[in-house]
């Protein structure tokens, strides 16, 4: 069976350390085609993990013209994942598009439609899903420990922890702030570990606070890279910095959700926290399973917490890329997506929702 060739577009920070060393490590598969704004940063990625003739582009549809590239994987700011992931599907490339699907849900149905008419496939680059403690908390969850949730909380919440590479403070890049950036992947984790996707209504709030008004000595940060203070700008920061949901599913299950990149807060507990009729759990530190044993409550600690899946975090020796090894035996034909399109659009639907809520102070029914 021939190689499958693989084409990024994108060759930024989320490339550089998760999806170029990720798909380096997968067998049968050439790495072709890097696509960037930047072409210099396009030629590093092509020397360190191209194939010998591997080509690179500034023109993002230049690189969906060469007929022989089998997928592509969209790598770009927020703003653009709908438009390069509909050009590649309709160019009849399978697509891994980074978080979130898009800026809006009207963005990620055109995704849905042009996968549909396509045929090709298309996943979102949800990975908390592969880190140890989750993958626990579903197995809990789906072993029927829980009983049925009927009430969940996601959290991603940082005391002082606002991005300062990229574009991440640039709303008409992004299309948002934390709520978009990091509750995105509490949101889709709860969802995912309830097996719930059904979706009532959405109240929400979101806040433009201490990313405004803050001064760099009052702001406390330091580089999550090498540990050396890192101030926001405030004078270019213009997304929320905090964001609130309350979400009622239609089985009457509700959820709270909760993002922040700055906070004033003791604490950071995160990711998903469950109730149920038989038992609760969360991954605040590893996986607890609070759950009756001989007749009293308990708390077992079930899972502990490890680096994650992710090449390039964490440094020092890394497990192998479970996202990129699922997403490639889907390519070869031997093996489902893990993450489905169906699922991240309902994802989508809800942070835009919450904004939508925030803006008009009404409840959004989905």
């Amino acid at each position: 069976m021939a190689n499958v060739k693989i084409g990024f577009i994108g060759c930024g920070d989320i490339a550089k350390l998760k999806h170029f060393p990720g798909m380096a490590q997968q067998k049968g598969v050439d790495l072709v085609a890097f696509c960037d704004l930047v072409i210099e940063r396009a030629e590093e990625a092509a020397k360190k993990y191209g194939t010998p003739d591997a080509k690179v582009y500034t023109d993002y549809r230049e690189l969906l013209a060469d007929e022989s590239i089998d997928a592509v994987h969209v790598l770009t700011p927020n703003v653009g994942h709908s438009e390069i992931t509909v050009a590649a599907l309709d160019a009849g490339k399978h697509v891994l598009c980074e978080k979130p699907m898009a800026i809006n849900s009207e963005e990620a149905r055109k995704m849905l439609d042009a996968r549909d008419r396509s045929g090709k496939m298309l996943t979102i680059g949800y990975q908390y899903r592969h880190f140890h403690e989750n993958a626990i908390a579903k197995k809990v969850v789906d072993d029927g420990w829980l009983g049925d949730i009927y009430y969940a909380e996601a959290t991603c919440i940082r005391r002082r922890g606002v991005p300062t590479w990229g574009v991440f403070t640039d709303k008409s890049k992004q299309g948002g702030g934390p709520l978009i950036d990091i509750g995105t992947h509490a949101l889709d984790l709860t969802l995912w570990m309830m097996d719930n996707y059904e979706v009532d209504y959405v109240v929400g709030s979101s806040y433009e606070k201490l990313g405004r008004m803050l001064p760099p000595e009052q702001q406390g940060q330091v580089s999550w890279r090498d540990g050396s203070p890192d101030p926001w700008n405030n004078e270019t920061y213009d997304v929320e910095d905090s964001a609130m949901g309350f979400i009622k599913m239609k089985n009457g299950a509700t959820i709270n959700l909760r993002a922040s990149w700055a906070l004033n807060i003791v604490t950071n507990p995160g990711m998903v926290l469950l109730c149920g009729t038989k038992g609760g759990l969360d991954t605040y530190d590893g996986v607890r399973l609070n759950h009756v044993v001989a007749g009293q409550p308990s708390i077992t600690k079930v899972g502990e917490k490890v680096n994650p899946f992710i090449p390039g975090f964490g440094g020092g020796d890394t497990p192998p890329s479970k996202e990129h090894e699922i997403w490639v035996a889907a390519l070869k034909g031997e093996g489902e997506l893990f993450v489905k399109a169906e699922q991240a659009i309902v994802v989508t639907q809800v942070l835009d929702a919450i904004y939508e809520s925030s803006r008009s102070g009404k409840p959004v029914y989905l």
